[in-house]
């Protein structure tokens, strides 16, 4: 008998979502949520980006606000102000308030690969 398949986490989902931004690309949370049919569930892909073990792979910061903003916050420890370093390092521009250009270099997968929770 074949043993049981055992299905991705959540944060799993997230991240492998996150890991097919491509470089100078953003996508927003609620963006993510979709992606993974996590409807509604932008604050839990926040949480589960925090729970990533930096250093990472998983290009985190390329996921902000639906407003295009970095959430900027004292919670973060610094990881805003990081976030705002590797965007700009990608060409993105940052203002001094955390607000970016989102439409113009918003994501649009055409097909994902590793997100459905199936």
């Amino acid at each position: 008998m074949a043993p049981p398949l055992v299905q991705p986490t959540f944060d799993q989902r997230v991240w492998s979502v996150v890991e097919q931004i491509p470089h100078g690309r953003l996508a927003t949370y609620g963006q993510i949520a979709d992606l993974i049919g996590a409807w509604g569930c932008a604050r839990q892909v926040g949480w589960a980006l925090r729970r990533l073990q930096l250093p990472t792979d998983v290009p985190w910061h390329r996921v902000v606000n639906a407003k295009g903003q970095i959430s900027m916050s004292p919670s973060r420890e610094g990881s805003d102000w990081m976030q705002r370093h590797l965007l700009i390092t990608e060409g993105i521009p940052v203002d001094q308030e955390g607000r970016l250009p989102l439409k113009r270099f918003l994501w649009r997968p055409v097909a994902i690969s590793g997100a459905s929770s199936q």
